[in-house]
């Protein structure tokens, strides 16, 4: 039932990847140089030149997984397919509902996804991050960039986080028993989450990622009630300041030295397959748990447009819409209304 006859725009944001090889370098750039990624003292001079610098040796150490999926992030494909199921399920459900994607670092823009939002004469606006998890970094910054960018006179609706919300749970412990299914006997098998890493001076200031995260894997676990051993680490560390422990490959070679076997390894912290997943644990850590004697490694893949992960999404929307001050999430994460 329609709980509104309003036009109603929902922007779903996101990091975004490069289209192309050539793309890398300035992907990475604008990652970098976003006030809410690089922080630091008389940041306002040096950022830029670290984010040049830093860039510049990134994409050079991850060209190669790029390479390996055709030479472009899958990222904006996904989302896209997102954005659609969404729209259709919210239609489906009695509203009239645009969704359109904005990207934090490529292409679509969030500059590009206010123009579609105005060209589609949108009369309310739901923003909904991808990130089941509040982190100044993801989150935060892509809230802020729309802040700073759109000053209509719309109501304006705001998911902060929805890593308590039913629904997704329910898409992510189907995922896992999925690729349970993959192994001859699941009940030796290792369950490792596998999370974005995040710098320890961001968690020191309050973030509340990791604390959302743990909570994340506790009710995962308790949701599908596999008897299996469990464990979380961290990837994606980027340069010589301390990240958020353990990572992915000391936990790989934890599990080699200990002669565990069967490894799944459930990303925990993404919702939608990109290079994180597919290059770095689906290609690099594959490779890395052979070497160490693991027989079968295996990953869950990526909700993408998982039925359950759309109705989760259109959950979050409708009860945007309908005007709750919380959500299921913690209080620090908040359905809120301008």
């Amino acid at each position: 039932m329609a709980i509104t006859t309003r036009r109603i725009g929902v922007v779903l944001f996101q990091l975004g990847g490069p289209d192309k090889l050539e793309a890398i370098e300035p992907f990475l750039y604008n990652l970098f140089s976003d006030p809410d990624i690089i922080d630091f003292p008389f940041a306002r001079i040096g950022r830029k030149p670290l984010a040049k610098l830093i860039s510049a040796t990134r994409a050079k150490k991850v060209e190669h997984h790029y390479s390996q999926l055709g030479g472009a992030s899958p990222i904006r494909r996904f989302t896209a397919q997102q954005a659609w199921s969404l729209e259709s399920e919210l239609r489906k459900r009695g509203l009239d509902a645009h969704c359109f994607v904005a990207m934090r670092y490529w292409h679509p823009f969030t500059r590009e996804a206010i123009a579609q939002v105005r060209e589609a004469h949108c009369q309310e606006l739901v923003l909904l991050p991808l990130y089941p998890h509040y982190s100044s970094t993801t989150t935060g910054s892509s809230l802020n960039e729309w802040n700073r960018l759109f000053h209509d006179a719309l109501p304006v609706h705001r998911i902060e986080c929805f890593y308590q919300n039913r629904t997704y749970l329910a898409s992510l412990v189907e995922k896992i028993d999925e690729a349970l299914q993959r192994f001859p006997g699941s009940h030796g098998v290792e369950l490792v989450f596998s999370a974005h890493s995040l710098p320890m001076s961001v968690v020191d200031r309050g973030d509340p990622y990791q604390q959302q995260i743990a909570e994340t894997v506790e009710l995962v676990m308790a949701k599908g009630g596999w008897p299996n051993r469990y464990r979380l680490c961290y990837q994606s560390k980027v340069g010589a300041s301390r990240w958020l422990q353990p990572s992915l490959h000391s936990t790989l070679r934890q599990l080699g030295e200990k002669r565990v076997k069967s490894v799944c390894i459930v990303p925990i912290s993404f919702v939608s397959d990109h290079v994180e997943t597919l290059g770095e644990i689906d290609h690099e850590a594959r490779g890395e748990a052979r070497r160490l004697g693991i027989e079968q490694f295996e990953m869950t893949s990526g909700l993408n447009d998982s039925a359950t992960f759309i109705r989760a999404l259109a959950e979050l929307v409708i009860s945007a819409l309908s005007g709750p001050a919380r959500t299921e999430c913690a209080a620090d994460c908040l359905v809120s209304s301008d």
